[in-house]
């Protein structure tokens, strides 16, 4: 997904945060996450990697609009799965999202179909075309596939690999 975003954007992010919003971090924690992601960007030159105090995309967000400044064009990259999920979260205190959309926009990657987002927010989010076999990728099918005993080393950046083990 982030090779496709490459297309559009100038630049990938990947944000870590230091907590999610809606569930806990399983398995491996923040620094080895971020150590995985090192391990798998130090190639291109328009990936960089941080991480977030806050979770939601609102929050990531604000935090990147200090780093990053208000000209700066900001865009959220997820699958259709996770795109579903935020449209209806609720945020509680913060804005909705619709009124966050405001603040940056949506990428969505299909998985297992296309996203339609509600004609309130369509605008705003984007299908990001990525290759028909890299729509079944994701990191709850690598931890499936090891767990299984199945191959999944062609799933994750090949440098992540040994990393994986330890």
């Amino acid at each position: 997904m982030a090779e496709a975003a490459l297309e559009i954007v100038d630049e990938v992010l990947f944000v870590l945060p230091r907590v999610f919003p809606h569930k806990e971090y399983e398995g491996a924690g923040l620094e080895q996450r971020l150590d995985w992601l090192q391990a798998a960007v130090t190639e291109e030159s328009r990936y960089s990697i941080g991480h977030s105090k806050g979770g939601l995309f609102i929050e990531i967000a604000h935090e990147c609009r200090a780093a990053y400044g208000h000209d700066t064009e900001l865009y959220f990259l997820c699958g259709r799965d996770a795109a579903e999920r935020v449209v209806d979260w609720d945020y509680g205190p913060h804005a909705s999202f619709r009124e966050q959309l405001d603040y940056f926009q949506l990428l969505v990657a299909p998985r297992n179909g296309n996203f339609e987002p509600p004609a309130a927010i369509a605008h705003r989010v984007h299908v990001l075309p990525i290759p028909e076999a890299a729509q079944q990728i994701s990191s709850t099918e690598v931890r499936r596939r090891m767990q299984a005993g199945e191959p999944w080393e062609h799933l994750v950046p090949p440098a992540t690999v040994p990393l994986l083990f330890a």
